[in-house]
């Protein structure tokens, strides 16, 4: 069916962007260029506000956006440690990787009062969360030597300054807030730190790693650290002391001593404190996360209570994606219970491979822990979190990422040791997901399962996705059977999700609501009445794009795989007066161990798609169609390995898809390019190399060299050394001199995406030049995996626009025999 085209998702991240066109001679430092318009006009529109709703459901915040950043503030110096990029001059996250709000806004649900907080001007932020009460909403402010953390009063709008620029984010932004909302428990940088380490002496002598003949292989990490240098760098930036700042101005009141705290969290009852600190020796192999560790509860003076864990280095994980380190792992503490702390630990050595009835052993221990851990339930796949619901019941989840398999167990908290199974199911099945279980805030500022009137059921939220196109939907599930019953769902017309439920009885409903036509805007949705009344009256970001057209079309692979794709259409294209368009088609494979389900379709007619960010799909602005995510499905059968004929069923999904698009009328099929970004550029690649469909390709922040990621990649789990064939066959890198169409590569020049290192490109470029292919190989300076800077996102819309227009658009016949 066909569709106006209109709504909300596609968008890739945004970051920066310069050029370092590969020529054979010296020449002038190439300039950012615009793209042509509409593009840039639609990327400086301001993006809606971001809603967040009040644990008591009474208050909505509006927080805005920044648009783009310029090249300057993404470029702005950070330091790469661990794993971690942080700019050393607010001891924050780095601008490349930070999303910074700019205005905060409260609005009263019931009437639409609006309160505006005043900020300073050119004030930027990043929140912090809602206190239990729902009377603040706390935030870390930007100041010019650090992060000020700030609170705002929902009732007023009045906001005030709880410290100095002392915050120190250096793992993350959390903040936890006390269950009085009295206080917030945050993470200061230690008084008196002093200037950051000088490490650009000269060194005092070289950098030494030794193996003892014990095995550790790890996948391809990135920004870790390297030398005695990075060491005090990483001391000196991400040691802290927990502090309790009252939010009536009362003095700070410091908690324990100085350490690496990657983690803090006060418990339910508000008398413990669970804690995550790293510890020495460190590893420059590995990323902090996995650096010796210590999981602690103290009490709110720092005290040491109990020691819950005692981890050491975990350099040795196996790479398969099932296996986990050894010892307890996901400590937290139990939502409905004063101060109980519940965890996971491996049963099998934390090896997949290895046979074992009960992979993963649940426990639950309660304050004072003096007391041995009970077993809450023992699982045959690993532990992947829990949805607590009252005393006597909460539902334990599993997950089995080789067979896709999830299951979720019925336990009884106040009678451990037994578990009842509800469902099972493959987690690919679109079609057949009953949905996740609501939850809704205690009164401490923990969130557990909503439960029905009757105490039989839990409320459920699910995409509710079908051939036909995907209806969300509020759903009732049994807890004695499993099976779900469908209270509410939404309109074949509009795509709407239940971000909340506004009373206890299911029947009043806070949704995001779109359509082909109307942009995204909340809503509240009583059950009893006829229409929703909305809340919010966000615009269309992109009007330039209204008029384009968008339809769902499905199409079969040669081996009988049912396939599917967005099909997009210019504004105003006649098929029987303008005939075949150019085409791009922008891809990202995916993994499936199951035929049906890589084959489900899902029309998408009532969404509203606007692109964003350095998107594709602004190339419809340019006359060009577009068939955005054709199914690559790449399925493993039976137990058989889906990536030992990646090329082959990569190559045939993308004839089919090519062959749809023709059959059509709509393309040219002299005139079809390919597209895709990190693991669709590597297809892209691929691509290129083993087939001739397609007249030139984009590839962005891509992977083309798989020895360079000897210990898997995407969802291979097998090492180079055991399926060195597969490696080799799957390396673009390896058959550049098979790429006979243009190809143009672009990657950022700080890419800290696992596996896709800069270089990657690099290698790649130097390998078709070698060869004598059309390439061309753009560097966006301090970008990221994606592009986030003004500059950057526009020279990248720019290069593919160009290079669109140069080899495909205005391109002649294609050779006979190929291209």
């Amino acid at each position: 069916m066909h569709h106006r085209f209109a709504t909300g998702a596609v968008c890739a991240a945004a970051i920066l962007a310069v050029v370092l066109a590969p020529a054979a001679m010296a020449q002038d430092a190439p300039a950012y260029r615009m793209p042509p318009a509409p593009i840039a006009q639609i990327l400086d529109t301001d993006p809606a506000p971001v809603p967040s709703i009040s644990p008591d459901r009474a208050t909505l915040a509006l927080l805005g956006r920044s648009n783009l950043p310029s090249i300057a503030e993404v470029a702005e110096a950070d330091l790469r440690l661990a794993g971690y990029r942080i700019n050393p001059r607010n001891n924050g996250p780095a601008n490349s990787r930070t999303a910074w709000l700019n205005s905060l806004t409260f609005q009263d649900v019931a009437t639409g009062e609006q309160r505006v907080v005043a900020l300073a001007e050119g004030q930027r932020f990043i929140a912090g969360g809602w206190s239990p009460d729902s009377r603040f909403m706390a935030f870390l402010a930007d100041a010019p030597e650090g992060l000020e953390l700030w609170v705002a009063e929902a009732a007023t709008g009045q906001a005030r300054r709880l410290t100095g620029p002392v915050i120190n984010a250096a793992f993350n932004t959390a903040l936890d807030w006390t269950p009085d909302s009295a206080a917030v428990l945050a993470r200061l940088v230690p008084e008196g730190r002093g200037a950051a380490p000088n490490v650009t002496a000269a060194p005092t002598g070289p950098v030494i790693e030794e193996t003892t003949g014990q095995a550790a292989p790890n996948r391809t990490y990135q920004d870790l650290l390297s030398n005695p240098g990075d060491e005090r760098l990483f001391d000196h930036y991400f040691t802290s002391r927990l502090a309790l700042v009252p939010v009536d101005g009362s003095p700070v009141r410091m908690v324990g001593d100085t350490g690496l705290i990657a983690g803090a969290a006060i418990s339910p009852d508000g008398r413990h404190i669970l804690q995550t600190r790293l510890k020495r020796p460190y590893s420059y192999n590995v990323p902090a996360r996995l650096f010796p560790t210590e999981v602690i509860v103290t009490d709110l003076g720092g005290n040491l209570i109990h020691q819950a864990a005692d981890l050491p280095l975990r350099d040795n994980v196996p790479t398969p994606f099932d296996s986990v380190a050894e010892g307890p792992r996901s400590v937290e503490w139990r939502a409905d219970a004063p101060a109980t702390l519940v965890w996971a630990e491996a049963q099998d050595g934390g090896d997949s491979r290895r046979e074992a009835a009960v992979r993963d052993r649940v426990f639950i221990q309660a304050a004072p822990f003096d007391a041995p851990p009970r077993v809450l339930i023992d699982l045959n796949a690993r532990y992947a979190g829990v949805d607590w619901g009252r005393d006597d019941l909460a539902m334990v989840s599993t997950r089995w990422f080789n067979t896709r398999h999830e299951t979720r167990w019925l336990v009884d908290p106040s009678s451990p040791g037994q578990g009842r199974l509800l469902l099972e199911r493959n987690y690919q099945d679109r079609y057949n997901d009953p949905g996740s279980p609501m939850t809704r805030p205690t009164p401490e500022g923990f969130r557990v399962m909503h439960m029905t009137p009757d105490g039989q059921g839990v409320f459920t939220t699910g995409a509710g996705a079908t051939r036909e196109g995907a209806f969300p939907f509020l759903g009732r599930m049994d807890l004695a059977s499993g099976e779900t019953e469908r209270l509410w769902t939404s309109s074949q017309t509009h795509y709407e999700t239940i971000a909340g439920l506004l009373d206890e009885d299911g029947r009043v409903l806070l949704t995001r609501r779109e359509s082909l036509t109307e942009p995204p805007n909340l809503y509240v949705r009583d059950l009893d009445s006829a229409e929703p009344r909305a809340i919010t009256a966000f615009p269309d970001p992109a009007p330039q794009l209204a008029g384009a057209t968008r339809e769902t079309i499905a199409y079969t692979r040669a081996d009988g795989v049912q396939l599917s794709g967005t099909l997009y259409l210019p504004a105003g294209y006649d098929k029987d007066r303008d005939g075949p368009l150019p085409l791009l088609m922008w891809a990202y494979p995916a993994e499936f161990t199951d035929a049906a389900v890589a084959g489900q379709v899902v029309d998408t007619g009532n969404r509203f798609v606007r692109p964003g960010g350095s998107s594709h799909l602004f190339l419809l602005t340019q006359g060009y169609a577009i068939l955005d995510n054709p199914s690559m499905p790449i399925v493993g059968v039976d137990g058989a390995e889906p990536n030992d004929t990646y090329v082959e069923q990569l190559v045939a999904s993308a004839q089919a898809a090519v062959d749809a698009v023709v059959a059509r009328g709509v393309a040219d099929r002299d005139r079809i390019a390919v597209g895709g970004h990190s693991y669709g550029a590597f297809m892209t690649a691929n691509l290129l190399a083993h087939s001739d469909l397609f007249r030139a390709g984009i590839a962005r922040s891509g992977a083309y060299n798989r020895t360079l990621t000897p210990f898997g990649f995407q969802a291979e789990q097998r090492t180079y050394w055991e399926a060195p064939e597969t490696y080799n066959v799957m390396s673009p890198f390896m058959h550049a001199n098979r790429v006979n169409e243009p190809i143009l590569l672009i990657h950022g020049a700080d890419d800290s995406n696992s596996g896709t290192f800069p270089v990657q490109t690099e290698r790649f470029y130097a390998a078709l030049k070698g060869h004598g292919a059309v390439a061309r190989y753009v560097v966006l300076p301090a970008e990221d995996h994606g592009y986030r800077a003004r500059e950057s996102v526009m020279h990248t819309l720019w290069e593919m626009t160009d290079w669109l227009n140069r080899y495909v658009r205005d391109a002649g016949p294609a050779a006979q025999g190929g291209r």
